[in-house]
């Protein structure tokens, strides 16, 4: 029952008004970095097995500030944040660096709201919003897998990566078609939460932003019907305590 932590990077100076995509060198601005810091300091306390990162500098400067307080020379597990470029940004091919006023008047920009899976963007270098999906999926697989096997199946992880992603990573894990994940929403240096089963996923928290987090490590009867492994997939009916 591994769980599976998505932070969002903290806030840039594009964040907002222009799409910055695979933009090199965009950083953490002020209120970005006071945002990792809180986002760090609430899930300090958890036990993080690893820290995982979009190879994206916004979403490595945020990693690096969840994973400080969980480093070997703090007593933690993790050794370094790993890269993993699955959980990158969509490719926005050409839309990249352009005002987001400015792509709302596109025909493409209806596409992305009311019927995401069927959205390229254009260029070289555009990608498929179903294509992104599909490797960030894969990505938490491989990763559940990698976690479970050094750390337990009920170790606990946290990827950072950006909002189109975890939305998309989110909607997998509802069961939800691609063309509804614009209902979902994942702020900057929020927290969401999956708990993987054998049977199901589990969303545990979803855009959290405040708040205590202890809740979020698994317990040995995560079933609330003292069962283990696969019984703890089972769904309470009622809802539980």
């Amino acid at each position: 029952m591994t769980t599976l932590l998505l932070v969002r990077h903290g806030l840039t100076a594009m964040t907002g008004p222009v799409l910055a995509g695979w933009t090199p060198g965009v950083r953490l601005d002020e209120r970005g970095r006071a945002q990792a810091a809180a986002v760090a300091g609430r899930l300090a306390a958890l036990p993080l097995a690893a820290v995982v990162s979009s190879p994206l500098d916004r979403c490595v400067e945020t990693a690096e500030s969840v994973a400080a307080p969980h480093s070997r020379d703090a007593g933690g597990a993790v050794d370094k944040v790993e890269i993993d470029e699955r959980f990158g940004e969509v490719r926005y091919g050409d839309w990249t660096g352009r005002p987001l006023k400015e792509l709302a008047e596109e025909p493409l920009w209806r596409v992305v709201q009311a019927h995401p899976s069927a959205a390229r963007f254009p260029g070289e270098d555009g990608e498929a919003m179903a294509d992104a999906q599909h490797r960030a999926v894969a990505a938490v697989r491989d990763w559940n897998e990698r976690v479970a096997a050094a750390h337990g199946p009920d170790a606990l992880y946290a990827v950072c990566s950006h909002g189109d992603i975890i939305k998309a990573i989110v909607a997998d894990a509802l069961g939800l078609h691609l063309d509804q994940f614009q209902r979902i929403q994942a702020d900057p240096a929020s927290v969401t939460a999956i708990r993987y089963t054998e049977l199901r996923p589990f969303v545990v928290r979803l855009n959290d932003t405040g708040g205590d987090v202890a809740a979020l490590v698994p317990k040995p009867d995560e079933g609330d019907d003292g069962k283990t492994g696969s019984g703890a997939s089972d769904a309470v009916v009622g809802g539980g305590a």
